[in-house]
């Protein structure tokens, strides 16, 4: 739980929401509009959460936030580490679930195919690796080479069956994280849920970003992409424009001062990518957005925007030397 607060105090994951500050002249627009704008701030998912939206009716905005609360609540039932009766810890400690429920299936099925279209870039099995660098954190030191090869013999996205009977482990030690995929999720599902309920202008930050429609003064919903190495300085704004929006960086969870080894691992050779500081994806959903953060930066600076391309995602990707580069559709929606 503090790391992901940390992150969102510090950081902000990456990204700082504008547009969220109430002004006179504001809600001058807003009256003009006769919408009501409400604003829900809670703790899940390992972080601080915030869900802004709008509608003529106050009574369908309050009921729209606490149906979007629920539904965090239900993602965490299903997929957190923090919870030890999760589903998701319940199959990591038993090493398979028989009816495994609708959520934590659809995440894994989404899984188990940007696994094998990214070529195991990503990886939901690499919770021996981080547990292993944890470990070795608390003990102030790095994991071994040894210890290292160790935890990757337990790692491979292609021992998870998966099936809507069954979720069980192949081979003997995998474990699964869904960190780099539920957040995500979430806000996909977040999203969904407060248009059901009639919502058509909102931003929602489940740890990743979407939106409904416009803010307040019908403005476009605008993010500003921090510098990942200097939390206060703004690389760039973007205009969301009703994409779906996640970033991942290296000072998330870091286990050593120089960044070099953090929470983002290969799979293929348990070490972090060396050259990345942070990757920013904007895609259809948050779920793909979330998961593609990690393909990028497994793929390296040099290649990170052809892979972005390949996925037929919109990226921007931040050097650890500063230096950042974008797609060249992304670029259209920056902002100095």
């Amino acid at each position: 739980m503090k790391r992901r607060a940390w992150i969102q105090t510090g950081l902000g994951l990456g990204l700082m929401a504008q547009g969220l500050a109430h002004s006179a002249a504001q809600s001058s627009k807003q009256a003009a509009t006769g919408l009501h704008w409400q604003t829900t701030t809670f703790t899940g998912l390992g972080t601080t959460l915030s869900i802004r939206a709008a509608h003529e009716d106050p009574q369908v905005v309050a009921r729209a936030l606490a149906l979007a609360r629920g539904v965090v609540a239900r993602v965490e039932d299903q997929m957190s580490l923090f919870r030890p009766y999760s589903a998701l810890q319940q199959l990591n400690r038993d090493n398979e679930l028989c009816n495994p429920p609708a959520d934590l299936l659809r995440v894994l099925e989404i899984s188990q195919r940007v696994s094998a279209q990214s070529k195991g870039a990503f990886d939901i099995t690499v919770q021996p690796l981080w547990a292993l660098y944890a470990e070795a954190q608390k003990r102030g030191r790095l994991p071994t080479e040894a210890e290292v090869q160790s935890a990757r013999a337990r790692v491979g996205w292609q021992h998870v069956q998966v099936s809507r009977e069954r979720v069980s482990f192949a081979k003997p030690g995998i474990r699964v994280t869904l960190n780099g995929i539920a957040q995500g999720y979430a806000s996909d599902l977040v999203r969904a849920q407060l248009q059901q309920a009639g919502i058509a202008h909102a931003l929602i930050n489940t740890g990743e970003w979407s939106s409904l429609g416009q803010a307040e003064g019908g403005r476009d919903w605008t993010l500003g992409i921090a510098d990942p190495h200097q939390a206060e300085r703004l690389i760039t704004r973007l205009r969301m424009r009703g994409g779906c929006v996640a970033t991942s960086a290296d000072d998330q969870c870091s286990f050593s001062a120089d960044r070099v080894h953090h929470h983002i691992l290969n799979p293929e050779t348990g070490y972090s990518p060396r050259d990345i500081a942070s990757v920013t994806v904007i895609a259809s959903t948050c779920t793909e957005a979330d998961a593609l953060t990690k393909v990028l930066f497994v793929a390296g600076y040099e290649n990170a925007l052809h892979t972005a391309h390949t996925h037929h995602v919109e990226a921007l990707v931040v050097h650890k030397n500063s230096q950042w580069q974008a797609t060249p559709s992304l670029s259209q929606h920056l902002l100095a």
